[in-house]
């Protein structure tokens, strides 16, 4: 059933990390109110993926907006469910977008279960120009909100998996294929820790529509020549055991959430295009 966007002050995108359950309602968490389930909103972009609506009451109370596999469909092409997802959090009003995912490790001191969260990123996605038509310039300095990374690492660390990094450079490439060997030695050369395919276009439009954002990134795998051939056995023990500790980590991350002066400085990374001057359009 098609909808009109309901309103929500914090967007999450959910990845392998909580892919075999469903994310709130499976904590059974009171501090979560599910108000409508696989909600599916037309855009300009197609109909866009399932969500879920849900009411947060932690330091505040606010309404979120949640997709699954980053809004990923058999048919629909990666970058068009990056733009459907985020058209919906732009009419949505989104101000905050966390994600989650599974990546591999490029740096042969981080093994399966470590959590990573990233301070910036390479694209090495071959994607085109993925937007959503709003004419902005996008600033990239600061990509990833210090202020979501904080409450994500204050969270990771009082419910550690493994060991929690503070810091680390994500390389984005498309897949769905993993890399080679090869390529995951350039990544390693370009100082990249850990590799995966989700952070862009994503970084890009959150700051495209001016919501902060940051990601939570569970090593699940070695990647190809680093230390030792990766499992698909423990691949699996991975996405399936240790979803319900990652979505407690996100849930007490929601909780302690606030939107009113968090310090950051993400808003001031967007400006208007200067291109309209360039081409004498009005």
């Amino acid at each position: 059933m098609i909808a009109m966007v309901d309103k929500a002050l914090l967007g999450f995108i959910g990845g392998s990390g909580t892919l075999s359950l469903n994310f709130p309602q499976d904590l059974e968490d009171s501090s979560f109110i599910i108000l409508k389930q696989e909600i599916i909103y037309e855009t300009p972009f197609g109909d866009s993926p399932p969500f879920n609506l849900f009411q947060v009451k932690g330091k505040t109370e606010y309404t979120a907006l949640g997709c699954r596999m980053h809004g990923w469909r058999s048919g629909v092409t990666r970058a068009r469910a990056s733009q459907q997802v985020f058209w919906v959090f732009k009419e949505a009003g989104v101000k905050k977008v966390f994600s989650e995912g599974g990546v591999g490790s490029l740096n042969h001191l981080l093994d399966p279960r470590d959590i990573v969260v990233p301070h910036d990123y390479i694209d090495f996605s071959l994607r085109r120009v993925v937007e959503l038509g709003t004419n902005q310039l996008l600033i990239m300095r600061q990509a990833l909100c210090p202020y979501l990374r904080a409450l994500l690492l204050r969270a990771a660390e009082a419910k550690p998996i493994n060991r929690v990094f503070k810091r680390g450079i994500y390389a984005v490439t498309d897949g769905r294929h993993f890399e080679s060997p090869s390529e995951t030695q350039m990544l390693r050369q370009w100082g990249a820790d850990i590799v995966g395919q989700s952070l862009c276009p994503e970084v890009y439009l959150a700051r495209e529509i001016g919501a902060c954002y940051a990601g939570l990134h569970l090593v699940v795998n070695y990647g190809e020549g680093i230390v030792q051939d990766w499992q698909h056995e423990e691949l699996s023990d991975i996405y399936y055991n240790e979803a319900p500790r990652v979505a407690r980590i996100l849930a007490e991350v929601m909780k302690e959430a606030t939107f009113g002066d968090n310090s950051c400085t993400c808003g001031e990374l967007r400006k208007p295009t200067l291109l309209k001057k360039v081409y004498g359009s009005k």
